[in-house]
């Protein structure tokens, strides 16, 4: 009896193991963004100002010239879901430029032969995202509600709509170091995250009902990550009809498979 129950407490011990080797980065990297934020304030002024502006120009003109039909929703309060993802996606899009400067500064190559997990170095930066991409969805909010967005009250709800957020953006930011792991310099990685950011967006159900698109586009929105995020936030914050459990399974589906894929070309960056 005395000798099964440290091998039991060593079998416990074993199983949490890759657990812990994956809590202890996430939650460091995510204490390192929060630290940075804390330290430079005005970063969130200057990145929520362009998704403000999408709310008070976009959304505000849209809404009075009814020009884009979404029933008994008025189009401000379609729209602000959409751009909580879309500055969840802004935030996550340049996360390979860090990891590139953290190249050149040799911290990234310290990282990798210390005998953490490169899946764990990914998904702490993933994560770290996705804090970034609450604070300020959290700024965007109280402003959509000030400009009368009828967001739920439901403490719940809005707990599980900043969970989803933070999927989306840990997705983005591990295609962000996937695009830095081929690319290789700054310059690159920003050309093409520019270049994709405005197609994602256009091209999911951000900002008009996938109804209303043709069927190309809408064959695009249904390989979208963006698309299912914000069917996910409309379903969660507006309590429309969505298809939570589908959004929620690709979310994490999609970050599991940018996850391993910016795990496998993290090696190039250090070379």
């Amino acid at each position: 009896m005395t000798s099964e129950a440290p091998a039991a407490r060593l079998s416990g011990s074993a199983e949490l193991s890759p657990l812990r080797t994956l809590a202890g980065p996430v939650w460091a990297l995510c204490l390192v963004e929060l630290q940075k934020l804390r330290h430079d304030r005005t970063e969130l002024v200057t990145r929520a100002i362009q998704p403000a502006l999408w709310l008070l120009v976009f959304g505000e003109t849209f809404t009075r010239i009814h020009v884009i039909p979404t029933g008994n929703l008025p189009y401000l309060d379609y729209l602000a879901p959409g751009i909580l993802a879309q500055s969840a996606l802004f935030i996550a899009i340049f996360y390979g430029i860090q990891i590139i400067w953290e190249r050149d500064a040799g911290v990234l190559t310290k990282l990798l032969v210390t005998p953490i997990p490169r899946a764990a170095l990914v998904t702490g930066k993933a994560f770290a995202a996705g804090v970034r991409a609450v604070v300020q969805a959290i700024v965007m909010m109280i402003l959509a509600a000030v400009l009368g967005v009828a967001l739920t009250a439901n403490p719940l709800r809005i707990i599980a709509a900043l969970l989803v957020l933070v999927l989306g953006a840990g997705f983005f930011a591990c295609l962000s170091i996937v695009i830095a792991g081929l690319a290789l310099s700054r310059e690159r990685v920003m050309g093409i995250g520019q270049a994709i950011t405005m197609p994602l967006f256009f091209g999911s159900n951000a900002l008009y009902p996938v109804d209303l698109m043709p069927s190309w586009l809408q064959a695009i929105n249904r390989v979208n990550p963006l698309g299912y995020q914000v069917d996910a936030l409309r379903g969660l914050l507006l309590g429309t009809p969505s298809h939570l459990g589908l959004d929620v399974t690709v979310l994490a589906v999609a970050l599991a498979v940018g996850v391993a894929a910016a795990s496998a070309l993290l090696g190039r960056l250090s070379r």
